[in-house]
This record gives structure tokens, sequence and C-alpha cells, in this order.
């Protein structure tokens, strides 16, 4: 990072803060009820962000932290539970957090509270995977797959590890069964909307009315009605404008997975698709 990143960086909660006073005419943000986005790697956190940035101008919050709180590091080391705990617990008042966070006993007793919102976002674990690799192999060049990746031959055989994993040679990473296995966590949890990529994109209106209803559940009355407060959140997600952006669609799975990666991912993942409510069985 730059030194004029830094200098921002430090900036910016000051500025962000200074903007949302003028907005809200006040300087206290303690009435909105606390909220905080959740998600696995690849899976929608940058158009959850999106929306969570929309709150900022239909409620009175600050603005959205800048850094996720991660359980693992960019470098690919997993931080402490007591750390990322503390993150959770230190995310400043009337500020959104987001992150990658686990459902471990101690992060379930900093966010699973009643008059707390959390939201959790999930994806078809094919359409993850093709997103994953990618990334990996053609966005982000300090992941911990690039190099692994850039050494195969095409994409079906990277796509073949993403689905089973690997564990050689310094390189760990776990198979999609054990990948989903977080997902299930969060879904079992009270308190936590969990939301499905797909849903944002092909039923958005009726999700983000869910999420704004996950709001006022808490007993906090959103002060802007609720047809601008739909407008202002569709306005908000551009896909485009993240920086992790490539596709933005729901099934791209299906121009990739040929029939041996589809009979890899069975043999691997087992029900998991029908667990999930992305197939009926396990004949797609």
């Amino acid at each position: 990072m730059t030194l004029t990143q830094k200098i921002r960086r430090t900036l910016r909660p000051v500025g962000k803060t200074a903007q949302a006073v003028w907005r809200w005419k006040q300087l206290s943000f303690n009435e909105a009820p606390p909220v905080f986005g959740n998600s696995k790697p690849k899976s929608g956190s940058h158009l959850l962000l999106q929306i969570l940035n929309g709150f900022t101008q239909i409620m009175p919050y600050r603005y959205v932290d800048a850094d996720p709180i991660r359980t693992i590091n960019r470098d690919g080391g997993r931080r402490t539970v007591d750390r990322v705990a503390a993150d959770l617990r230190n995310v400043p008042q009337g500020v959104i957090g987001w992150g990658y966070v686990e459902a471990v006993p101690e992060n379930v007793a900093v966010l699973c509270q009643p008059k707390r919102v959390n939201y959790f976002i999930y994806r078809d674990p094919r359409d993850m995977l093709v997103s994953q690799v990618f990334f990996a192999t053609d966005m982000h060049e300090e992941h911990g797959m690039h190099e692994y990746y850039k050494s195969l031959h095409d994409f079906g055989a990277r796509l073949n590890v993403a689905i089973t994993g690997i564990e050689r040679d310094g390189l760990k990473m776990v198979s999609v069964k054990q990948r989903y296995e977080g997902v299930f966590q969060w879904l079992e949890q009270k308190h936590v909307l969990c939301l499905r990529f797909e849903d944002l994109i092909n039923n958005r209106d009726a999700t983000l009315t869910a999420m704004l209803d996950e709001v006022e559940k808490t007993g906090y009355k959103i002060p802007t009605p609720r047809e601008k407060s739909l407008a202002v959140l569709v306005d908000a997600i551009q896909p485009k404008k993240s920086h992790t952006f490539r596709s933005g669609k729901t099934g791209g799975w299906k121009q990739h997975f040929t029939d041996e990666h589809k009979n890899l991912f069975k043999e691997v993942a087992g029900d998991l698709l029908v667990r999930l409510g992305y197939e009926q069985n396990n004949d797609w």
C-alpha cells in the first residue's frame, strides 16, 4: 500500500462520518441496529457490500467498513478465533461491518443477538468453483493457488483441483464439500438472514425487501419510505464496479463443467446440491 493510499485509508472514516452528519443532520449514530454482512469467498460478497453501502443512504449509518474481517488472511494464514471475535466486537458504533467469518461459537456469541442484523450470502457451489478458479488464475496473483493453477495445462484441470481440493507441497485447499460445511453452520443460526446470490440477481426486489424487513424486526423503523428505499438499493447494485467482477451471472458453470467434471463433483460432494436446494436430485 502506497503512502497516499495509507493517508486516504486513515482519513476515510473522518470524511465518511462528516458526510453522514450532513446527510442525517445528527451527530450520534446509535439508533439503527448493528449490521454485519458475511459471505464465503467468491459467493457474492461484493454484491452484498454494494447493498450495504446503499443502506447508508436510507438509514443513519456512518459508513461501511473499508476492510473485511477475515478468518483467513490473504496470504492463507489462519487468524486466531479470539482475534476475529475481537474485530467483530470492535466495529465502531454506527458503522456497518462485513467480512468472511465462520460460525464458531465465539463469533456466534457476538453476532447472533436479537437487536443485531446479520446477512450471510452463499452461492451455487458450481458457480463458486468456476469463479474461484478464474479469480485465482487471472485476477489475483497473490492468491495461494495462483502459481499452481498457472502450472496446470487448462481450465478443466484447475476445476478438477477446485472440486477435490489439494494438500501437497505446502498447498492446502479443502474440497467443495468441506467448504460448504461452514455454509450449513450459518444456515442453522438464529438472527441471521441467509441469502442466495442467485436470488439477489433473479429475484431482486423480493430479496431486498426481506433484507429491509430484517432490519425492522429489531424494532427499528427505517426512516426512508419503502419504495424509495428499494429504488436506492437497486441503484446501488452495480456489479461492474466491483474489482472482482467477471460475469455477475448465475448458472455460468454450465459452460465450463464437462461430463467428467459433473461426475467428479457428484463423487466428491454427494448430495450437497440437494441439501442446499439447488437440485432436486443428483441427475443434473
